[in-house]
């Protein structure tokens, strides 16, 4: 059970650096990846969203191109 849980943790976190197009986009997909991910893992969804927002415009404001949605 851990490692689905860590596989589900690891595979949400590709995602945040997969999407958005605007600044708000980023936040929002981030925000979700990172609240799954620490339901996932037993931690705290309101954390994990203002950790995964942030992280993920922080991610893709420095890379864009690494950033685009397909």
């Amino acid at each position: 059970m851990r490692l689905l849980k860590l596989t589900a943790a690891l595979s949400l976190g590709l995602a945040l650096t997969a999407c958005g197009d605007t600044a708000l986009e980023q936040g929002l997909l981030g925000a979700g990846a990172g609240a799954g991910a620490a339901i996932l893992t037993g931690g705290n969804a309101k954390t994990g969203a203002v950790i995964g927002g942030v992280g993920n415009v922080a991610y893709c404001q420095t890379y864009p191109d690494r950033c685009k949605s397909p």
